[in-house]
């Protein structure tokens, strides 16, 4: 799939079957920095891109979410298409699905499908099919979803929608101390305290990892330098998986008593190796290093 230009206002228009995974794809462009109005109106579709191409800084990507109550609005598209400056780039996903996979996900819900009335959901279905296939055929992209679990569908948005540049993974390292608590939620969690520790050293004691007296003694100790390379080349593949997963955000939290000195340094130096790591993007916290 080849990804859209980004040189231009862009502007995208979300519709298709009940059930086809409309709120998925939402989902997926609000993680990539996309506006996304979901249920709007058709009466509001212009005003909404007008509002895209005087806003170019602030919402330069817009995408609205249109249900099957607003199929209507097809019809009036080359109008609004004419009314939109030059320079925007306005496309119309459709999402579909087999009818035998729409029903599944009807019923593994427990819902009944917006058309079906006091029919089935397969006569919903049906209506809907009809009043959509005009809007299917002039779409610029259709997207079978029938096999697509939700990260899948997720993915082939994120292949599809994001930038070149943008980040594929956000990883925010964390220093700790264990004797405040592990982070609830850390998706990994190491222990820097087969390091010595600096505190037991008067003239650090009252320092924290970010003093460079402090962070030379802790990665001068046999097994700090090893650890970190080695720890960074386990989370490389990790990385790509996460990506291809498309789990955007992990927090990996690194651990000391206190989370004052062994931590911070290891965190600051790992974010170092890190920066290099191509598709993500590293934010350091330290949770602890300020208490007593």
């Amino acid at each position: 799939m080849a990804q859209m230009d980004t040189s231009e206002q862009r502007v995208l228009i979300v519709t298709g079957m009940s059930g086809a995974g409309r709120s998925t794809v939402g989902n997926a462009l609000e993680d990539m920095g996309w506006y996304v109005v979901d249920n709007l109106p058709p009466q509001m579709l212009r005003p909404l891109i007008e509002l895209a191409g005087r806003a170019e800084e602030s919402l330069p990507k817009i995408a609205a979410v249109v249900d099957v109550r607003g199929a209507s609005f097809f019809s009036d598209l080359q109008d609004i298409l004419q009314s939109v400056r030059a320079g925007v780039d306005l496309r119309i996903l459709f999402l579909d699905a087999t009818d035998s996979t729409l029903i599944r996900r009807f019923e593994a819900v427990r819902r009944p499908h917006p058309l079906q009335g006091d029919g089935t959901i397969l006569d919903g279905i049906a209506a809907e099919r009809a009043r959509m296939n005009e809007m299917r055929e002039n779409s610029d992209i259709v997207i079978d979803t029938s096999d697509y679990n939700i990260h899948q569908l997720s993915s082939a948005v994120n292949e599809l929608f994001a930038d070149a540049t943008s980040v594929g993974v956000r990883v925010t390292l964390q220093s700790f101390g264990f004797k405040y608590g592990t982070p609830t939620d850390a998706d990994m969690i190491a222990d820097a305290r087969f390091l010595p520790n600096p505190f037991w050293e008067p003239e650090l004691r009252s320092l924290t990892g970010l003093d460079t007296s402090v962070s030379d003694f802790v990665l001068a100790q046999p097994g700090a330098s090893d650890f970190i390379n080695r720890f960074a080349a386990m989370l490389e593949p990790v990385f790509a998986g996460y990506q291809r997963e498309n789990k955007k955000r992990v927090l990996i939290a690194v651990g000391c008593t206190g989370g004052k000195h062994r931590s911070v340094a290891i965190v600051e130096a790992l974010a170092n190796r890190l920066a290099s790591v191509p598709n993500i993007t590293v934010n350091v916290k330290h949770r602890d290093f300020g208490r007593e």
